[in-house]
């Protein structure tokens, strides 16, 4: 993590997104290069004003900014109060996205075509001029002894011209080019050079530049920041003990702060720029040491709570087992084992179950309600879809009701009558196993005795859904399960307060799925491929992003899919399924399918988890690049489920980039879950698994958790180092960290067991 200190280069160089784009880079691995720099400084860019959250609430750094005995001007403050930027502390703990190198400014005749720059010089003429097409154009000369540079503005407003008052010296930032008259800054950010020759903070040294805020706001905000920093930053609390510090080896927490925001000379400007440096090191670990101490805490808590004892013998377990139709893999087993061993103690189980598509989930959870309801207790099983709801109805049925358990499904379909019946049958026990989505939470649902909470696909519901559905029994067992493959990091973050088991071996006879990327020029060989599949009794589905034509994205529709392939498979039976559909319809054209009444399935995302159809052996995902990785694999995993080979064709629309070439270059060579799902936090980062609605965690602004994974161990590590010495938290070194507990996670304790 530790840069070495780097002589200041020769060129001045602006650090941002677009500074590491160097355009005479023409093989695609040199492209390749340029981008993932790029998508380091995006990274780094994306802190936004998301520390806020644990700027200290009380102290000096929660003043108000009106406070200072320094005039804000009424445009800065206007930005500001837009940001929610109120507080001496809101302003330290907002951090710059890149830095801007002016320990040496360039001359003009230095400034290099193809590259960016940062120079200073008088403006000598300042206009609007014809521009092409008829359209007016702004273009400005600035010039030094060494030469001059024109800066060209398309489509500028009149306002622009009194930025350039004629014998104004000015620092003009931007990439130059080349052009028949001589060097341009197309574009360029500018600033006042009034005292360029004073030991100022704004230039002769690495200058911060502030996310959201224009290129004219930066040098006010830049004044402010040096001022909090320099007067309030020692009145920050460092809420880490002093041991902790140094056996870490990390900065202190005002320190930290203030080589943020203004490093030194001698500072490693790429460690800056990719958020690695000493201080923002420090950052992360804070973020990473809360978020596990108060999934520690959690976890400890759950850990003290009086739970259900099962009775998990051997002849309970043998009769759970021979109740299933094949013999368990080696990896369902063992995961049987961990989850009899917790089910088997007197505190709640809470285990979260992680197995690529098809590893046989489903029967790990059969087991463990069989081992509820032999005991005499009820089982539910909460899904995210109607259509997955009522399969696992199907699945659980055949099992349980030979052995005299009565299975029934809650959903939003039906009559009233009828719905009212089942919810009465649950109230007084007489369904012993309850398989529903949402309608499992409703008020009206009540338990006679809930032992078990199974909860299907985690990452659909949020977290009060399922705290909701978990206290309608005393402290059941919850069984979490996903087929989304997480990477490590993602679930030490989201899953540190349960205990994990991973099913990482797939039962015998699942078919391997070849998968191949194809752009839309390529679609008749998709057809073709379709062709001979259908040709031989199989079925196909055809995903797309979305239901009906949309006048803002370019894609092709559902709606309109299905009488294309109509027209190109006329022989064919072709259905639609949607997610708008009334669950009547839905059930209609899935159980069609399912009953190889139709041959060609057109669908939405609808699909996406646990639909079961062996006879299906091609999957075609229209506009591909619009889909997560773990989505498309998801989607991929409906095929490959019966003896036939199978494929799976992602079709990419013609406007896609690097990244998503990138991204499904990686499907087509891997079929590996937890391969795939490293690959998409390392390209696309933790959205896609880990948002605060669906966790009800904190935010993380400088940890990065495709690259943190020490950092975040060492984190976990020293969270429960510290709550084994220290439990309640009651010692006096301890309580900065109460304190920091309480103000970043903002009462979301209590919710984070169930996330």
């Amino acid at each position: 993590m530790k840069g070495a200190a780097r002589t200041p280069p020769k060129q001045a160089t602006l650090v941002d997104t677009e500074a590491l784009a160097a355009p005479g880079a023409k093989t695609r691995k040199e492209k390749a290069e340029r981008k993932k720099k790029r998508a380091a400084a995006a990274e780094a860019s994306r802190s936004e004003a998301k520390l806020l959250s644990i700027a200290p609430r009380t102290g000096p750094l929660s003043m108000p900014l009106k406070s200072l005995d320094k005039r804000l001007g009424p445009r800065l403050v206007s930005t500001l109060n837009k940001k929610g930027l109120r507080r001496l502390g809101d302003i330290l703990f907002l951090l710059p996205r890149c830095y801007e190198d002016r320990r040496r400014l360039c001359t003009i005749a230095e400034l290099e075509p193809g590259q960016r720059g940062v120079t200073v010089g008088v403006v000598r003429a300042a206009d609007f001029v014809p521009g092409r097409g008829g359209k007016r154009m702004f273009r400005a000369v600035v010039a030094d002894r060494s030469g001059s540079i024109a800066a060209t503005y398309f489509n500028a407003g009149p306002w622009l011209k009194s930025r350039f008052t004629v014998g104004k010296r000015i620092v003009l930032s931007g990439e130059v080019r080349a052009t028949m008259s001589g060097r341009e800054m197309a574009h360029p950010e500018l600033e006042s050079a009034e005292d360029i020759e004073s030991s100022s903070v704004h230039f002769n040294r690495i200058v911060p530049i502030y996310p959201g805020f224009e290129r004219a706001e930066q040098r006010s905000f830049r004044d402010l920041a040096a001022l909090v920093g320099e007067k309030y930053a020692n009145a920050l609390e460092d809420p880490l003990p002093a041991d902790l510090r140094a056996r870490m080896e990390l900065m202190g927490l005002p320190d930290a702060l203030r080589y943020i925001h203004f490093p030194p000379g001698e500072a490693d400007l790429e460690a800056l720029d990719t958020h690695q440096s000493d201080a923002h090191r420090r950052l992360a670990f804070d973020e990473l040491f809360f978020l596990q101490l108060g999934m520690a805490l959690k976890r400890q808590g759950v850990k003290a709570e009086e739970g259900i004892s099962f009775d998990v013998s051997p002849a309970r377990l043998d009769k759970a087992r021979a109740a299933l139709p094949f013999q368990l893999t080696d990896a369902q087993a063992r995961v049987v084992q961990e989850i009899a061993r917790d089910m088997a103690r007197p505190e709640p189980m809470n285990r979260l179950v992680q197995g690529d598509v098809g590893s046989g989930k489903t029967a790990v959870a059969m087991i463990s309600a069989l081992i509820a309801l032999q005991q005499g207790y009820q089982v539910a099983v909460m899904a995210p879809t109607e259509i997955l709801a009522e399969q696992h109805e199907r699945n659980f049925r055949k099992v349980m009701e030979p052995l005299g358990y009565r299975v029934g499904l809650l959903s939003a379909a039906g009559t009233a009558k009828s719905k009212r019946e089942r919810r009465d049958a649950v109230a007084r026990g007489d369904i012993h196993l309850a398989v529903g989505t949402h309608a499992l939470i409703q008020e009206d649902v009540a338990f006679q005795r809930l032992g078990l909470v199974v909860i299907d696909e985690q990452h659909r519901f949020g977290v009060l859904q399922r705290h909701t559905l978990m206290s309608k029994g005393p402290k059941p067992d919850v069984l979490v399960m996903t087929a989304t493959p997480i990477p490590r990091t993602l679930a030490m973050t989201l899953y540190g307060d349960l205990d994990l088991s991973v099913i990482d071996q797939l039962p015998p006879g699942r078919t391997p799925i070849a998968t191949r990327v194809f752009n839309d020029k390529q679609r008749a060989r998709v057809y073709e491929s379709m062709a001979v599949e259908l040709a031989k009794g199989h079925q196909a589905y055809v995903v797309y992003p979305l239901v009906e034509e949309s006048e803002k994205l370019d894609l092709q529709d559902a709606t309109q899919g299905v009488e294309k392939l109509r027209q190109v498979f006329p022989q064919a039976r072709v259905g639609l399924l949607h997610g708008r559909m009334k669950g009547e319809e839905k059930d209609a054209v899935m159980e069609a399918f399912r009953e190889k009444q139709l041959d060609l399935l057109v669908c939405t995302t609808v699909v996406e988890v646990g639909v079961d159809v062996p006879n299906a052996s091609v999957m075609v995902v229209e506009h591909a690049e619009r889909f997560g990785l773990s989505q498309l694999h998801q989607l991929r995993g409906r095929v490959g489920r019966g003896a036939a080979a199978s494929y799976c064709f992602l079709i990419a629309g013609a406007a896609r980039s690097w990244e998503s070439t990138e991204r499904l270059g990686v499907m087509e060579r891997s079929s590996d879950g937890f391969v795939i799902a490293e690959k998409d936090l390392e390209i696309r980062g933790p959205g896609e698994f880990l948002g605060t609605r669906q966790s009800g965690l904190p935010e993380l602004a400088v940890a990065n958790l495709a690259r943190d994974g020490d950092l975040l161990s060492m984190a976990q590590g020293e969270a429960r180092r510290i709550l084994t010495q220290d439990p309640a938290l009651k010692a006096r070194e301890h309580q900065g960290l109460v304190k920091a507990l309480e103000e970043r996670w903002e009462g979301r304790l209590a919710l984070a067991r169930v996330g």
